[in-house]
């Protein structure tokens, strides 16, 4: 078994005003991120999908040409490939789920 207290493993910086850890398995990974209000995640895109959760405040996310408000309790689907931005409209946390795993993420953070 492989376990992992998110909260106590800390949290790095991974863009300004966003810290992050993750926790991989074999086929998945999540990713928990704190943004300050007013933080941006700048538009990149990677080969996994991903699901972001936001569990406390509010996101603007940038999905292709698509502009998106999700807030507390909703959740967004980012396909495979698509060029994405995220800007904080409040501070936020979100958990993000991608698959499969993005080894990059966990090389950057410790997984």
């Amino acid at each position: 078994m492989k376990k992992k207290d998110m909260f106590a493993s800390g949290h790095q910086q991974i863009f300004a005003g966003v810290g992050a850890t993750v926790f991989g398995g074999q086929q998945a990974m999540l990713m928990h991120a704190v943004l300050d209000h007013g933080a941006n995640v700048p538009e990149h895109s990677h080969p996994e999908e991903q699901i972001s959760f936001v569990l406390e405040g509010r996101l603007a996310f940038q999905i292709g040409d698509e502009v998106c408000e999700v807030a507390a309790g909703e959740a967004v689907y980012i396909p495979s490939g698509a060029p994405h931005a995220v800007r904080a409209l409040e501070p936020s946390v979100v958990i993000d789920v991608f698959s499969p795993v993005r080894t990059d993420l966990l090389e950057k953070l410790g997984g």
